[in-house]
């Protein structure tokens, strides 16, 4: 292993989080092994390597697997509130490493380490809307038709659960599935994003503490390293009845045709192609700010970013100028530095794809308002940072109608009323976020009806980015239609049971049927 410390305190999180030495790539709470070839983890922020892990091999996976399968088996026996309590223990936790828990997201990912912090910052949340859930795993009573008979529905746990994260947010959306898969019965296989190995091992570490603290099975809570190869053997395992996948439109359809293939299970998480409509009665100030924190956040690399800002034709010109202003203002660079707005993207294959849909748009016909460009030099060795760039463009433009998970931000001009904006924001293959900027009640409402917008989240009066842990967070169409985290996403963890219990002497039959004997 290999850390180089720096200003900003990474060797002394690191220390605090127990990452001294990396030598686990898979693990079964406190059981560490692993014998694949080993994955290097280097920070975007400074491209110093900051360790390794070794990846999972096939024999791995299987014991993997095997202790899951035996730690399944008494932890679903293991009333929810005692599964609650052992996730309230995860989440203090949580709260007593956030700093250097938040610094490692940070510093590993690239996102400011304001971002970092408040990604720990979900994880504690999740945490705590998990325990109050332990209590309310509910299900229905029924009135049947039959004299002396009761019906009603109930929840089991569905056994393990498969949680691929992506990258961008590389713990959150992992404490976002397994808070609830644990509280509902479930024991967890999670594999991290091989560009953030690190913050997986640190969570392992932190919830392997508390399980060993409470004398419970290591298999509740797994970790497995290593690239798509490795994400295969839980897709393709019927052992695995349920897959929560987050990543790209691409990944998402291999995983779902790998998954259907067995009749399994999935939840998946995809792309967004994000658009913040403005109306001639939008507040500009809050559009401003919402419209480029939605861009640059995280780089651009949120599923939720802002990709395109549809302004109404009398504003347009008016919003352009706010809105170029404002990144004339952005400081760019190392993102541990709190006087920083962006940091870098995860590596210089996202650069590469960030300098080729620049040149697209302009061979599509666009224009670039504000240019963009790789940045060197002192701060930025790395490779990885780049300027914000907005573009003049057409919703039609292929380029626009991909999401490219790099901070640029289109500009497309609308005519008429509010219909013909949401006609132009729905008018891409994804659908999880959206925004209008109106004061005006009917144009507010329009947006939110069911002739409105197709994302799974629509917002008013704020942007497309973030989103609190107490609603479903997912989207439809190509977005996936999966739901995670707050609302009823819970009952995607569990299958699903109907019962009749019969307290009468006689034996009727339903709709009326009679068979005698």
């Amino acid at each position: 292993m290999s850390i180089v410390a720096t200003d900003f305190g990474i060797q002394t999180a690191l220390n605090e989080l127990g990452i001294q030495d990396v030598n686990m790539g898979t693990s079964t709470g406190s059981k560490n092994f692993g014998s694949g070839e080993r994955i290097a983890s280097h920070s975007p922020v400074d491209g110093v390597l900051i360790g390794s892990v070794k990846s999972t091999t096939k024999e791995d996976y299987e014991k993997v697997i095997n202790t899951a399968e035996v730690a399944f088996k008494s932890w679903r026996k293991t009333p929810a509130p005692q599964r609650g309590e052992i996730v309230r223990q995860f989440g203090e936790k949580l709260r007593q490493l956030k700093e250097p828990l938040g610094k490692l997201v940070s510093y590993e990912m690239g996102k400011s380490y304001q971002e970092g912090l408040g990604e720990v910052q979900e994880m504690i949340d999740i945490c705590d809307f998990a325990v109050g859930l332990s209590r309310q795993l509910h299900g229905l009573t029924m009135h049947s038709e039959r004299p002396g008979h009761r019906m009603y529905e109930q929840y089991h746990p569905l056994g393990v659960v498969g949680i691929i994260s992506a990258f961008n947010f590389p713990v959150a959306v992992w404490a976002w599935n397994t808070a609830l898969a644990w509280v509902c019965g479930d024991v967890c296989v999670w594999k991290p994003s091989e560009k953030t190995p690190l913050c997986g091992v640190a969570c392992q570490k932190i919830i392997a503490e508390v399980l060993k603290e409470n004398d419970l099975p290591e298999g509740i809570s797994c970790l497995i390293n290593g690239d798509y190869k490795v994400g295969e053997f839980i897709t393709t395992d019927k052992r695995v009845p349920l897959i929560s996948a987050t990543g790209s439109i691409r990944m998402g359809k291999i995983v779902a045709q790998a998954v259907a293939a067995r009749l399994g299970k999935s939840l998946l998480e995809l792309g967004g192609n994000n658009a913040i409509i403005v109306t001639p009665d939008a507040d500009i100030k809050m559009t401003v700010i919402g419209a480029v924190f939605g861009a640059v956040g995280t780089c651009g690399q949120r599923c939720t970013s802002t990709r395109r800002l549809i302004i109404h034709e009398s504003i347009y010109d008016q919003v352009k100028n706010a809105v170029v202003d404002a990144y004339k203002q952005l400081r760019i660079g190392n993102p541990l530095d709190q006087n920083n707005h962006v940091g870098p993207l995860i590596d210089t294959d996202a650069v590469e794809m960030y300098k080729k849909a620049l040149e697209q748009v302009i061979v599509e016909g666009g224009k670039l308002m504000v240019s963009g460009g790789v940045l060197e030099g002192e701060g930025y060795e790395s490779g990885c940072y780049v300027k914000p760039a907005i573009a003049e463009a057409k919703n039609d433009f292929e380029i626009v109608q991909h999401e490219t998970f790099a901070p640029i931000l289109y500009l497309l001009k609308y005519s008429g009323d509010v219909e013909n904006a949401i006609a132009i924001q729905n008018g891409v293959v994804q659908g999880l976020s959206s925004a209008i900027m109106t004061t005006n009640l009917r144009e507010a409402e329009r947006f939110l009806s069911a002739s409105g917008s197709d994302c799974g989240i629509a917002n008013v009066n704020i942007g497309t980015s973030g989103a609190e842990i107490g609603g479903a967070f997912g989207g439809e169409k190509e977005t996936g239609g999966g739901r995670e985290s707050g609302s009823d996403a819970w009952k995607v963890y569990m299958r699903r049971q109907t019962n009749t219990i019969n307290f009468s002497d006689q034996l009727p039959l339903a709709q009326g049927i009679t068979f005698e004997l």
